[in-house]
């Protein structure tokens, strides 16, 4: 299972926020470089990274920090947030993420993410199913869609996506544990998919049931920024 640190960004820095909420922000680092190098000395090969200024609906916001990352480190990067047309994605891909992590566009305009699939390859998405009682919600966690995450996911896979990170908002930021039980019944629905586990890891362990239930891979954030889960925690759990 890959270990994907997150590093969320207002305003070029890292924050994080509690179930998606912009007045529950805590600032940990005005240096998101010097963060992505710390992750990549503890042998992390991917990192993603989130432009909340764009996810709230303003343009994209942070692609300097992500060009800064991406020529400093030799991470594989995910980069999303605010991306609403094609010129944004170019800008994205020429910034140097390697793929683009998307939610609205999938549900709020399917045919032209089906032609970003056609022109870019399906390779280059990772979708975020951000999900509150297994409702696909949409907008920075604003709009609720009326679709399920099943519904959601089977959708992508006929697109020839493989692989989808899952966040439930009522964990985000939370600290109180993964969502396990609905990553279980997620694999158990569609047994080839890379599910990417999002919000609520909280320790060490989280990761190791994680891994037990099958998802490809966990993104983790605020247990790392508030010390629940050490780097080298992560490094040995990555040569293991």
């Amino acid at each position: 299972m890959e270990i994907i640190p997150a590093i969320d960004l207002i305003g070029g820095k890292c924050v994080r926020l509690s179930k998606g909420d912009f007045d529950q922000k805590i600032i940990y680092s005005d240096a998101p470089l010097e963060v992505a190098k710390s992750f990549e000395a503890a042998g992390i090969k991917r990192l993603h990274i989130v432009d909340l200024d764009g996810a709230r609906g303003k343009t994209l916001s942070n692609v300097k920090v992500l060009e800064t990352i991406a020529k400093n480190t030799s991470l594989i990067i995910d980069f999303g947030g605010g991306i609403k047309k094609t010129e944004d994605l170019r800008r994205v891909f020429d910034g140097g993420a390697s793929m683009v992590s998307v939610g609205s566009v999938t549900v709020k305009d399917p045919g032209m993410f089906e032609n970003w699939i056609c022109e870019f390859g399906a390779e280059k998405f990772l979708p975020g199913a951000d999900v509150l009682n297994k409702n696909i919600k949409i907008h920075g966690w604003k709009e609720d869609t009326g679709i399920d995450i099943f519904s959601f996911i089977e959708a992508l896979m006929e697109k020839e996506i493989s692989q989808v990170f899952c966040t439930d908002i009522s964990k985000d930021g939370m600290l109180q544990g993964p969502a396990t039980a609905l990553y279980k019944e997620i694999l158990l629905r569609f047994p080839s998919l890379k599910l990417i586990a999002s919000g609520g890891i909280s320790s060490f362990y989280d990761l190791v049931i994680l891994k037990e239930a099958g998802c490809s891979g966990a993104i983790v954030g605020k247990a790392i920024y508030e010390n629940k889960i050490s780097l080298k925690q992560l490094e040995n759990f990555i040569k293991n």
